[in-house]
């Protein structure tokens, strides 16, 4: 039995690898593959019933701050909120929303701002994705505003709410090359609801040859806050307008699902199973010497890199600038300073500009404040053919004890031209690591 059991093992070892063959060598196949992942099953509705434009995202922005009563400029003592408190309503008081209901668009005018081109643009002219990781993460929050809709608030009163970000799901990238002069188009809508979290699809594109194409997807799963930030505050249930969104909202719930079972599997939380600890047996005979017994000596096999050799790491002090509405730091900028040291990362381990292919589960762990140093450190932590799989962990470092608190994690799965160097841990806890980058890039690349 037990032979048997290990030669399944090794049949499906090797039917995945003859996968990933596939989608190394034959560019056609990988790309087709991506799209499948980007667009089945459907995550967003194709079109409002209402054409709902809500212009630029400055405008957005400052529409949102009049919403909440917040003004320009910087208080370290923000104004009191607590007044709001009152005009919360009950869950039953809440009547259902459609999906139509949220689903609105906004645009980056790249082709008319020369001013904002040189925020976004990269030396190649094309767009910095970490930009955009903070324009989507705005605009998530943007179609919680226009989900939710209060009975009994009276007029001149203030949104008696906030929403922050819990997580990203998963991003998404298709094969177009984004321009840094075009205009963009942000679209999306509220998926599925919780109680008080919320599910927002975000979608972009970009004007070619006369039509938008799309550019990428992602998923923000959003919290619904009291006005003060204290307490969980309910949101209007969906009620689906048509059997697409039916099919929308399961979707969702489906998601949710597979959310808490991916946690309770964590390899940080239960140790790994049966296979992945063969592969671990299978690393250690890799890089340990047959000649000697030697304590703690290890061998570097051909063509390979140390974990512990392959990440960069950069020490970000943070500012009012880059502060919410509630003067915490913006999770987008997290989203984008994790990008970019990931990026580096890849492309220094890479040796050429690496594609980025996939991000996926952006966790918000804890609120960073406005005065915080933010050490972020991205790692190799797995490698297959031409991919490399980057963990990017934020830590927030107190500046009088030295300690540190990691409060976000990040994964994002590249690919090269070429065969990358294969990376391989030295370590117990680096082995941990290399198990978890080997399950996220499974997923990302539909293998799992």
């Amino acid at each position: 039995m037990l032979r048997s059991l290990m030669g399944a093992q090794k049949c499906w070892s090797l039917i995945r690898t003859r996968n990933l063959n596939d989608l190394a060598t034959k560019k056609a196949p990988a790309a087709w593959a991506v799209s499948r992942r980007h667009y089945s099953p459907p995550t967003h509705i194709k079109q409002s019933a209402v054409a709902n434009e809500s212009g630029t995202m400055a405008e957005i922005k400052q529409e949102m701050m009049q919403r909440l009563g917040l003004e320009p400029g910087y208080n370290p003592l923000p104004k009191s909120r607590e007044h709001l408190l009152k005009y919360q309503p009950k869950l039953q008081d809440l009547a259902p929303r459609a999906m139509q209901d949220s689903f609105t668009s906004a645009i980056i005018p790249l082709s008319s701002d020369r001013t904002l081109q040189d925020k976004y643009v990269t030396y190649l002219g094309s767009v910095r994705m970490g930009r955009l990781l903070e324009d989507m993460d705005m605009f998530a929050a943007w179609c919680c505003h226009k989900h939710l809709k209060l009975p009994n608030l009276p007029e001149g009163v203030h949104l008696p709410y906030t929403f922050v970000t819990i997580l990203v799901d998963r991003i998404d990238f298709t094969n177009m090359l984004a321009s840094g002069t075009q205009d963009i188009r942000l679209s999306g809508h509220v998926s599925w609801v919780g109680t008080s979290s919320i599910e927002v699809v975000v979608w972009l594109e970009q004007m070619m040859n006369g039509k938008y194409q799309k550019l990428t997807r992602a998923l923000f799963l959003m919290a619904a806050r009291n006005a003060t930030n204290t307490a969980a505050a309910p949101v209007n249930p969906i009620q689906p307008a048509n059997e697409e969104e039916k099919v929308i909202l399961a979707g969702g719930a489906d998601r949710k699902k597979k959310r808490q079972i991916l946690c309770a599997q964590s390899v940080f939380k239960v140790e790994p199973n049966d296979p992945e600890q063969t592969l671990m047996y299978e690393l250690y005979k890799r890089t340990t010497p047959s000649d000697t017994l030697e304590l703690n000596k290890r061998i570097l096999p051909p063509n390979c890199r140390w974990m512990e050799d392959s990440f960069q790491m950069s020490t970000i002090p943070s500012f009012p600038e880059h502060r919410n509405h509630h003067n915490r730091v913006f999770g987008g900028f997290l989203m984008r300073s994790a990008l970019e040291i990931s990026w580096a990362a890849a492309f220094l381990y890479c040796k050429t500009r690496p594609k980025l292919e996939h991000i996926a589960d952006i966790s918000f762990e804890k609120p960073v404040g406005v005065d915080s140093f933010i050490k972020m450190t991205a790692y190799v932590v797995y490698t297959k053919l031409n991919y490399v799989q980057i963990m990017t962990v934020a830590d927030v470092l107190d500046t009088h004890t030295g300690n540190q608190v990691t409060t976000n994690t990040f994964y994002y799965t590249f690919s090269a031209p070429d065969t990358v160097t294969e990376v391989l841990p030295r370590s117990y806890h680096e082995t941990m690591w290399y198990i978890q980058g080997r399950r996220k890039f499974e997923a990302s690349m539909g293998l799992k």
